[in-house]
């Protein structure tokens, strides 16, 4: 019942799957929101939201998964297949600097002939001529690398780190159910495979994000264990740094089907800051919502707006086409009354922030 949801919520105790059930039977959208609002004043007392200046480099799109969910990938030999050059990598680098950019998000297909040594050279080249953060190489990348490079995961995450890997996205997590992953992503890395590497990251001091892609043809039951899944692995190693749900887009990809709509978007977001009780940082995409829809999330339990997303192509291909600069972001979390704080990967504050709260 939500009635005995709500009074665990209330007293602060921890929330459990039958509890996750209730909060998705309940058709208040509104005090779902309202809920969650008051659980990121909780671990956000002030009335900041914070944002990233980076770029999405997908330095490759040739992979051997071919999931059902995806508009980006291309096998070898297409026309349309890419390996970036040395020279278009360190440009786009460079342009994001200029931007005032501190990261790079670096993700690319399961290239079936790249081992160990590509990515430790692209590393160091990237970090020895330039400063910035590599947040780079989603589990199934690291689990594909790892066994072209026939290495053990561990020894393969701490190349990496070696050669300047800072920090490792959630990418890759889809829905962390078996039964799912065999009908969108059968080729992939298994669920137990992306908490391998994220287990590992997180024991040799590498942080990572945490994602989950819904909309598709999971159950909301799905839903509520990949969340719980999630959090029991951040009880053991308190490694995750953000929790980032977004929807699946389903334009020119073979899975087909139709986009989750705003409300179900927001009630999931909702939900997942509820369940998450220790995670600090919850995820608004706007990416695949919509800037207007994303400064909703913020009164559901969002507290950061994620990347400006200089360059973005996979959700693209798949429909998805918003864009927004560092202006049009700060304007949305200020028209929400809150105030807008540039940060890092690990949601330190970047420069010096001018911003007022609107009265």
């Amino acid at each position: 019942m939500l009635t005995a949801t709500i009074e665990k919520i209330e007293k602060g105790e921890r929330l459990d799957f039958e509890d996750g059930i209730n909060l998705f039977k309940c058709h208040d959208l509104v005090l779902l929101g309202r809920i969650a609002d008051n659980i990121r004043k909780k671990f956000h007392p002030k009335k900041i939201v914070t944002y990233i200046i980076d770029r999405n480099i997908n330095y490759t799109n040739i992979c051997i998964a071919k999931c059902y969910f995806c508009a980006f990938y291309r096998e070898v030999g297409s026309p349309e297949a890419y390996l970036l050059s040395e020279e278009n990598l360190y440009s786009k680098i460079e342009e994001t600097l200029k931007l005032g950019g501190t990261q790079i998000l670096m993700q690319g297909g399961l290239h079936p002939d790249l081992g160990i040594s590509f990515y430790e050279n692209m590393l160091r080249g990237i970090k020895s001529h330039y400063k910035i953060h590599i947040h780079a190489f989603s589990p199934p990348e690291i689990i594909h690398i790892a066994r072209v490079s026939r290495l053990p995961i561990e020894e393969t995450i701490k190349r990496l780190k070696e050669a300047g890997l800072g920090s490792i996205p959630g990418g890759g997590a889809e829905i962390l159910e078996e039964d799912v992953r065999k009908k969108i992503s059968p080729a992939k890395c298994t669920a137990e495979e992306w908490f391998s590497v994220m287990r590992i990251a997180h024991k040799i001091g590498l942080k990572t994000s945490a994602t989950m892609m819904f909309g598709h043809v999971e159950s909301l039951e799905n839903r509520i264990r990949h969340i719980l899944k999630v959090r029991d692995l951040q009880d053991e190693t308190a490694g995750f740094i953000a929790f980032i749900p977004w929807t699946y887009q389903p334009e020119n990809t073979r899975l087909g089907g139709e986009q989750s709509s705003g409300s179900d978007y927001l009630k999931t977001l909702a939900i997942s800051r509820i369940l998450l009780d220790n995670f600090k940082n919850i995820q608004a995409s706007w990416v695949t919502q919509g800037p207007k829809i994303a400064q909703i999330a913020l009164s559901f339990g969002a507290n950061d707006m994620g990347s400006t997303m200089i360059e973005e192509n996979v959700v693209r291909l798949a429909g998805a086409c918003y864009r927004m600069r560092k202006e049009d972001i700060e304007f949305l979390i200020k028209d929400s009354g809150f105030l807008p704080v540039q940060r890092d990967t690990f949601y330190n504050k970047v420069g010096n922030d001018r911003c007022v709260v609107p009265t």
